[in-house]
């Protein structure tokens, strides 16, 4: 399960730190491409980055899909508790599973409905191709506008982040009915910040 966590925390910091890049890099190139300078404006008009945008919206739909699911595993989603808090413990803790059971079979009928989706747009066609089947009046399936990769990839993203979210949600269920306790996410903390701290007082 940790590999699956480091997985997770991976994929979300390589998609916002490469889409971040990318952005950073098509526009300084606009702007420089807008001064005539000689030999330099040449050069960088020459180059096409008009596929940046779209990659960055595919990069943050697939960061937001997965970091959601990553919220659900650290109690990071926001949620109104304060009549919930307000019952007995037993009755509480029917709520709380109620909840979170809920999450679970609504994100599982998205993901459900997500993967269906995909696979006629496209998806049933790569795989029919990678296995060799006839591919009559199987459609391959549309493309994205500039960077003509096809779309059932990039809504890929639907089916996978909502079931990692659905198995997050059945994961925490079953950590609250063992423990009683929910994951909870303590804003004011810096991961990293305490050791380094702990470190330079006992170099003191």
């Amino acid at each position: 399960m940790k590999f699956l966590d480091h997985l997770e925390e991976w994929l979300i910091t390589a998609l916002i730190g490469a889409a971040t890049l990318i952005v950073f890099v098509a526009v300084v190139h606009r702007y420089l491409a807008g001064y005539a300078i000689p030999g330099l404006q040449d050069w960088l008009l020459s180059i096409n980055l008009s596929w940046a945008q779209e990659l960055t919206i595919i990069m943050f739909v697939w960061m937001a899909k997965f970091g959601a699911a990553y919220g659900v595993r650290t109690g990071i989603h926001v949620g109104v508790d304060v009549l919930i808090n307000r019952l007995q413990p037993k009755n509480r803790a029917k709520f709380v599973v109620f909840g979170l059971l809920a999450g679970a079979l609504f994100t599982a009928t998205v993901g459900t409905l997500g993967a269906s989706f995909v696979w006629e747009n496209g998806a049933h066609h790569a795989v029919f191709s990678w296995l060799g089947r006839d591919l009559t009046d199987i459609p391959e399936g549309p493309t994205t506008p500039d960077l003509e990769w096809p779309t059932w990839i990039v809504y890929s993203a639907i089916p996978f982040g909502s079931y990692l979210m659905c198995f997050r949600f059945l994961q925490v269920t079953l950590g609250f009915i063992r423990t009683g306790e929910l994951p909870h996410h303590d804003h004011g903390h810096v991961d990293g910040l305490d050791e380094v701290t702990e470190s330079k007082e006992a170099r003191a």
